[in-house]
């Protein structure tokens, strides 16, 4: 947040950020009668909070299964040390020639550590076909250590799923963590 010294971030900042996490599409004009200030100040919040790179973009979610997505893949890959810099970039070039010519609904590509492994892919997939194809794909990327590879799937038209990705929950995190930090 847009911290001043020796100031934690203002209560403010993390109500309009956990408004406009709830639903971007709200104006200043109402989050400002929602938290209780000025449509200048909230304007002036979210103009700080952009610049601070603390809001990278607005953005919805989609509900998935109606796009016709029915499957989540969570791919984990690798060792657990991190890759380095020149095989790194020799991968994400390769990436992104790949999916000029076969695209995959990638939500995050992130390195990062547990269960022995060092990065984690996240995509959207057709069914269960395309997830065999794509993992083929993917499994033939330089670098890429095939064997290492594992996956968990996630079956986005089961009903008992309750959260599959939203950011309202996230947003009552932030808030409420921030209150009762100040507090």
């Amino acid at each position: 947040m847009t911290e001043k010294k020796g100031h934690r971030t203002r209560d403010t900042e993390v109500r309009v950020l956990a408004e406009l996490m709830r639903d971007s599409r709200k104006s200043d004009r109402e989050l400002s009668r929602i938290i209780g200030v000025s449509q200048p100040t909230v304007t002036r919040i979210r103009n700080n909070l952009e610049k601070a790179g603390i809001i990278k973009e607005y953005t919805l979610i989609p509900d998935f299964k109606k796009l016709g997505y029915q499957i989540m893949a969570i791919l984990f890959m690798g060792k657990q040390e991190t890759m380095d810099e020149k095989k790194s970039e020799e991968l994400r070039k390769a990436v992104v020639e790949m999916e000029k010519n076969i695209p995959i609904a990638t939500l995050t590509v992130a390195d990062g550590m547990g269960l022995g492994k060092g990065r984690v892919i996240i995509i959207m997939l057709k069914d269960y076909a395309s997830y065999s194809e794509k993992l083929t794909v993917i499994k033939s990327l330089p670098n890429v250590e095939a064997d290492k590879m594992e996956g968990f799937l996630v079956d986005l038209c089961n009903e008992r799923n309750f959260r599959v990705l939203s950011m309202k929950q996230l947003a009552h995190h932030i808030e409420t963590f921030r209150i009762n930090a100040e507090a």
